[in-house]
């Protein structure tokens, strides 16, 4: 007897089980794979595509606003107080105002950077604010084109996305205060931090890579150039930030590892696709513009904007990228605008942008 309602039991248990799936209307979703190396070496970036329709409908750029006629007038000659952007002509001039309105501050309009009963008043932080991120721009669109941007180049919608403040910044990270009782150090990690998806690894990792404009070249490398040891090599630690600052690139991008990597060799050169290497000059773009164009207006920005440990909110690979591999689906947002191509003299007495990157490193041995 015991053994029939253990039968019988199986036997409604298979049938329950047919029936959930038979009736559940569960079916692999629409998948879109694109191969980024060689066949057989599974570097492909799957996507689902319906996912992939999402996010290309959220990261459609506006459209450009109307061409005006040539003037004459200088913006510099007519309006006063104008520190950049002062060759343009006036209508020019005022072209670029109301598209730089609908990518920053579409609700706010004018009054966000602009005390409109004196236009050329400075005391709005946002208005000071605001010029140092048009030469930044053209900084990127010029010095920066042909490692990394390309003929796309970036505008403020590209990280802006129609808000004052864009979505994905960072700020430093200083871990839990514990003021009483027996704590173990955490060692930097350990707390859940979306920049590492989530992980137990260092939380505070994009302050070492993005944070210092002048570090060591071979920060991140953890891999041996050669078959045997030939100094003392790096503590795990260095590891797990590095893998850090890996995963936060991959869901920046919305990629994985062999967006960029061979995996099967991770750290040669000769066997990576040519991604790599503009992510490699990426790194160094990102701590270019966080040395030499924000932390310089730290004193400029009010205290509520500023992080935890009193710093300015800074740039990383999400800023811009939002998700995609490629900003905005790849779209050249600078065509319809020549005057952020064209770098404009510095002002104030911030530093002056960094030197060219050097190349990439020489492949290790396979």
């Amino acid at each position: 007897m015991k053994t029939l309602l253990v039968v019988a039991g199986a036997v409604v248990a298979l049938f329950l089980t047919i029936a959930q799936f038979g009736t559940a209307g569960w079916t692999r979703p629409p998948i879109l794979a694109q191969q980024h190396g060689f066949r057989g070496t599974g570097m492909d970036q799957i996507q689902t595509k319906a996912g992939a329709a999402a996010l290309k409908a959220a990261n459609r750029p506006p459209a450009p606003a109307d061409p005006v006629e040539p003037g004459t007038d200088k913006a510099g000659a007519v309006y006063e107080n104008v520190k950049v952007l002062k060759d343009l002509s006036v209508e020019e001039f005022n072209r670029l105002m109301v598209s730089m309105t609908e990518w920053v501050s579409p609700e706010q309009g004018c009054t966000y950077c602009h005390n409109t009963e004196n236009m050329a008043d400075d005391s709005l932080y946002q208005k000071q604010v605001a010029r140092r991120m048009i030469q930044m721009v053209q900084h990127i669109n010029t010095t920066w084109k042909e490692k990394h941007v390309g003929e796309a180049g970036v505008n403020c919608y590209t990280c802006h996305r129609g808000q004052p403040v864009p979505t994905n910044i960072w700020f430093q990270n200083p871990g839990p205060n514990y003021k009483t009782g027996f704590i173990a150090r955490n060692n930097g990690q350990n707390l859940a931090s979306p920049s590492v998806g989530l992980a137990s690894l260092p939380y505070d990792t994009l302050s070492e890579f993005f944070g210092k404009k002048d570090v060591d070249e071979n920060l991140i490398r953890v891999n041996a150039t050669t078959a045997l040891p030939e100094s003392k090599g790096k503590p795990i630690q260095a590891a797990e930030r590095t893998y850090g600052l890996m995963m936060h690139m991959s869901s920046s991008l919305g990629v994985n590892c062999t967006y960029c990597h061979n995996t099967r060799a991770i750290s040669n050169w000769s066997q990576s696709t040519p991604q790599r290497t503009l992510a490699w000059h990426a790194i160094r773009m990102v701590r270019d513009l966080n040395g030499n164009y924000i932390e310089p207006l730290t004193s400029t920005f009010p205290a509520n904007r500023l992080g935890p440990t009193g710093d300015a909110p800074k740039l990383n690979c999400a800023t811009c990228h939002n998700g995609q591999s490629k900003p905005l689906a790849g779209a050249h947002v600078v065509e319809s605008y020549p005057e952020l191509t064209q770098a404009t003299a510095e002002t104030g007495a911030t530093p002056q942008p960094a030197a060219e990157p050097v190349s990439p490193a020489p492949a290790a041995p396979p």
